[in-house]
Parts: C-alpha cells; structure tokens; sequence
C-alpha cells in the first residue's frame, strides 16, 4: 500500500465516502434484492482494494451508532451493508470512485498509478495439504441422487481421496449413507451433527480436516488444499464464508452451509465433547453450529473465497481479482459449465469442452 494522494486532494471538512465501487447487475438475494429495480445504481467499496472515510463522516456515524438503537439482524456481505448504512436511504454520500484505490496485481503496468495492489495467485503459505487430510462429506438426499449427484461426479469428485455421501436413503450405485437421519426440508441440523458424530468414529480414517458441503456446492478442492497451509489442525479452526446474527446486540458469526463448511479435527472435538446439539433435527445447521462455537469462545474464520450463491450473484469487478474456493446452488445455471470456468484448473482429465458436451447430453 501507497500512501494514498487522494485522500490529500479532498476537503476533509466534507463528508466523504470513497473507494473502489462495485455493484450488481442484477437483484441478489445476498443483498436480500435490494434496489430490485435498477441495482446498479448503489455502488459499494471493494474491500480488497482499501476504502476511507473522512472524520466529519466518521464522527457522524460514531454519533449514530452510539445513540440509535441496535438491530437485531443478519450480517452477509459487510461491504454492501456498511454502504447502505452509510447512504441512510439517502441522508448520508454516496460512495465515491477512487481510481487510485486498486485491485491491480502488484507488478502490473496498470499499478504505477494505484495506491493498491493486490498479490497474484491462490493463497498459499506453504505447502499444499496431502488430499488424505481432508475428509469429504456431502449432504444429500434420495430425491437429488439422480439430479445433483452425477453433477458432483463429474466434476470434483475425482479431486477427493476420502468422500462420503450422507443420504436418507441407502443407494449402492452412488454409493450413499444413511445415518438414520429422516429428511428434512430445511435446517439440517440432525444430519450435520450425525456426520460430525461419525467422522470422528472408527468408520472413518483419522484425518485432520472435515469438509461439509451440500450436494448443490461446487468446489475445488486443490485450491481449498492450498488454503489450508495457512492453518494449523491442531487449532480448533473453522473455516469457511462467515456470516453473522445480531452482533450488535451479542449474537454470533457462524460459516455458511452451502459455500462449505471446514473443521480441524480439534474443533469438531471439543465441540462435541461439550454436549452442544440441536434443538430439533431440522433446525439450521450452520446457525446452531456457530452458536456452539460462539459459546465455548472458539473463533469462526472468515475466508471470502468460499461463496454462499452463483457467481451471477457477485459483481464481476470482485470475482476478477479473485482465485475463488466455492459457490454454490444449481439455480438457473449449468452447474458443470460455471465449474469448468470459476473452478477447474488447468491440470484436468477432461478439458471443458468435452465435459460440458457430456453433460448437456445426460443432464
């Protein structure tokens, strides 16, 4: 980081919001559809390139936040919520666009002009974690077997050396787990907590890390090894895209089920051995596992390479700077196709030419 000229150029007894802008193409329902008319026209900062804010702004919402009371609510993209708050339905600015304020990688021509740059490549701080430590678990049930399921196979499945696919139904052809959990239309919360219950059992092999995902998640599972060389398993980390409810009034973070949800072994330990469960079977899964970890004081680590929706649903100034994890649901998309292009490496066995064709024939 450079310091920064511009903020020198503005009169600082002004309100100013400024930074890299992004905004959606269209309504998302991570932005809970907001400006579902016209969402471009709300602009939001780019986190990874910087933002600021000048003091008269800052002292203002210090005033706000100190005497307005606190909502109880959601917390899912921070930037976004923090650019609503400041605008205030339009009595507060507008964010600003600060050409200085970059997402350019650093020995890019682009960069000689920006105050910002960012590193290129996946993130990685040593080497890649053996595919044997990670443990694959995938929540599915019978009525997706044929829908969802072949989609997993044919793309990330072959990344995976140790997977299971947990199901209400015993299907041999997939082949498919039952943990004796019924089906649930929502939650889930009986089900993860089977599955954290049998990884650490004598039916599975003692690794370090524990992925959940749903049978609707897309991942790369080489990138997620090249994460994890920044973690320690003998920590009790949980990892993931982090969302919150009702932190301003003491509520809890919690990782979001379907962009994937990882644990070392040592905080699946400790939180079973605490006793925390869920209140009905199909209660929310991610929600209650993040109230667990919040009440023994362990941290939830947020990554936002893991991805909750589609890739539609980000702006493409984010995703562009991005190595991304995962995303997630099948909705109005050909899954394997956004898989080929946000996802697959170069080193493959089929290029995606080929894979896409086979999958616009069999789906």
């Amino acid at each position: 980081v450079k310091t920064p000229e511009l903020l020198q150029k503005l009169r600082c007894f002004f309100e100013w919001f400024v930074g890299k802008p992004l905004f959606d193409k269209e309504s998302t329902i991570i932005h809970h559809y907001a400006f579902a008319e016209n969402p471009s026209i709300f602009k939001y900062p780019d986190f990874a390139a910087a933002w600021a804010l000048s003091m008269p702004l800052v002292v203002r919402l210090a005033n706000k936040v100190r005497d307005e009371p606190k909502k109880s609510d959601f917390t899912i993209d921070l930037k976004h919520e923090i650019a609503l708050y400041i605008w205030d339905s339009g009595k507060g600015p507008h964010l600003t666009a600060a050409p200085e304020l970059c997402t350019e990688p650093e020995d890019s021509l682009h960069a000689q002009h920006c105050a910002t740059t960012l590193s290129k490549g996946p993130t990685q701080c040593g080497e890649p974690v053996q595919k044997e430590d990670i443990f694959v678990a995938v929540k599915t049930c019978r009525k997706f077997h044929n829908e969802r399921v072949p989609v997993i196979k044919r793309t990330w499945e072959k990344d995976a050396v140790l997977l299971e696919y947990y199901s209400d139904h015993a299907d041999p052809s997939i082949p498919t787990i039952n943990l004796g959990v019924p089906n649930t239309e929502r939650g889930h919360c009986g089900k993860t907590f089977a599955i954290l219950q049998r990884f650490l059992s004598i039916h599975v092999p003692n690794t370090k890390w524990l992925l959940v995902v749903d049978d609707d998640t897309l991942i790369s599972l080489p990138r997620l090894q090249a994460l994890l060389s920044c973690y320690d398993p003998s920590e009790p980390v949980s990892l993931g895209e982090r969302y919150g409810y009702g932190l301003s009034q003491g509520g809890y973070s919690y990782i979001t089920g379907g962009g994937g949800m990882v644990f070392s072994r040592e905080a699946v330990v400790r939180l079973l051995d605490s006793g925390c469960k869920c209140y009905s079977d199909d209660a929310p899964d991610d929600m209650v596992l993040g109230m667990c970890f919040n009440a023994l004081g362990l941290p939830v680590t947020h990554s936002p390479l893991f991805h909750q929706a589609r890739p539609e649903d980000y702006p493409t100034d984010l995703l562009a700077h991005q190595v991304p994890i995962s995303f997630h649901k099948h909705w109005n998309i050909n899954p394997v196709a956004v898989f080929n292009k946000w996802l697959r490496d170069n080193a493959t066995e089929k290029s995606s030419h080929e894979l896409d064709r086979t999958t616009k024939t069999e789906l």
